[in-house]
């Protein structure tokens, strides 16, 4: 089997109800950034330790070895399931796996970024959730390093040294928040360019260098917008697109006059997306 076919039928295959996340907004410059906690945007995929099992965003079971999770805590922990910068496949083809290869796991982290159930504000939620991974001492369940900013400038030049060595970006999570589930202004991402993700609608044919092959996707976004995808896709992936039905994250730069992506760009399929 392929691997965006399989990749895709993972992500359609039945899953349990999602969890109850906090989903993040765009950073806006005039926020007070000094009421915030900062951290690095890892590029890996959202896992949920329910207190009892591992899942992803969208609800799919993650099978990891029993020693990955034998020790993990009774308690929620909202997190990323992360090898590095930069290889974001690898983990997806890795926590999409039915049966675990050890020696993969063996270099996957957990990093953990909040503790769902607590109950207090974000900073109170940091400081249990601190304590308590630091007493468990497990290597690979580790909270996500957060720091503070003094400013607008201060965050930009956090943002170009994490870019620098091949980050995503930084997330925003306001000091004094409560958790909730779904978008909130309390969750920022802040990036030198945006993303987002589309639903395949319809492979269109290729000519040229790529006749006989895929030449762009038709995608819609979950408003209805319908727009051509046509590059930042490898030979492979256009040999192998990802099937209709699956979600891809496209890159961009702003919108046009008539409110679509400016530069769409092909990122990622989106294992295990659902729309807000």
């Amino acid at each position: 089997m392929t691997g965006l076919v399989g990749l895709a039928l993972w992500c359609l295959a039945g899953a349990a109800e999602p969890p109850a996340l906090t989903l993040a907004e765009d950073y806006q410059r005039g926020l007070d950034v000094a009421d915030y906690w900062v951290s690095e945007k890892l590029d890996g995929v959202r896992g949920y330790w329910t207190g009892e099992r591992l899942i992803t965003r969208g609800g799919h079971p993650v099978n990891p070895p029993a020693w990955f999770v034998a020790d993990f805590p009774d308690v929620p922990l909202d997190g990323e399931l992360w090898l590095g910068r930069g290889r974001f496949a690898e983990t997806s083809g890795i926590v999409r796996t039915d049966e675990p290869v050890d020696d993969e796991w063996r270099r996957m982290r957990f990093m953990v970024f909040d503790l769902p159930a607590h109950g207090g504000s974000f900073s109170a939620r940091l400081e249990a959730l601190r304590q308590r991974l630091a007493a468990l001492d497990i290597a690979w369940l580790r909270p996500v390093e957060q720091f503070r900013v003094a400013d607008h400038a201060d965050l930009q030049r956090r943002l170009e040294a994490v870019v620098d060595r091949g980050g995503e970006g930084l997330m925003l999570r306001r000091a004094d928040s409560l958790h909730e589930s779904g978008r909130s202004g309390d969750l920022l991402k802040v990036k030198t360019h945006q993303d987002a993700e589309a639903r395949v609608i319809r492979h269109l044919p290729g000519d040229g260098k790529y006749a006989d092959m895929m030449g762009s996707l038709l995608v819609e976004t979950p408003d209805g917008r319908r727009f051509r995808l046509g590059t930042g896709f490898t030979d492979e992936q256009r040999a192998d697109p990802p099937p209709v039905g699956s979600w891809v994250t496209y890159r961009f730069n702003g919108f046009t006059t008539n409110g679509l992506p400016r530069f769409a760009r092909f990122l990622r399929v989106r294992p295990g997306y659902t729309p807000p």
